[in-house]
């Protein structure tokens, strides 16, 4: 089993930037897929970024050049730098893992964009 730790979470104004973090107890290396995903009160789970094995990367369009996703093989983190933040992304953000049939999940960390 691997275990995903969310951080970086926090309260923030409108225009401002968060970096979350989601470290990985094992090598993420043969993972696939590494997502963030959020969900707001009352809203279902949606996913935000995605960056593949090759580095691929992808956004939903809300965020798209505000958000940017990483991931650092050697140091089993991917990261979501979060510019320009809104009010709407107001959320828990999850960190996701995919290795072969297995999907791995992290606890969440809080994001409030608030004044």
């Amino acid at each position: 089993q691997v275990q995903l730790v969310e951080s970086g979470g926090g309260l923030v104004q409108p225009g401002g930037s968060l970096m979350l973090s989601c470290a990985a107890s094992g090598s993420i290396s043969s993972f696939y897929v590494m997502d963030w995903y959020r969900q707001a009160p009352g809203k279902e789970r949606e996913l935000v970024a995605r960056v593949t094995g090759g580095s691929l990367k992808s956004y939903v369009d809300s965020v798209k050049g505000r958000f940017t996703i990483s991931r650092d093989n050697a140091k089993n983190t991917v990261y979501l730098q979060m510019n320009s933040l809104k009010f709407e992304d107001t959320a828990v953000y999850y960190c996701r893992g995919v290795r072969g049939r297995e999907v791995f999940w992290g606890q969440g960390t809080q994001v409030t964009v608030s004044s």
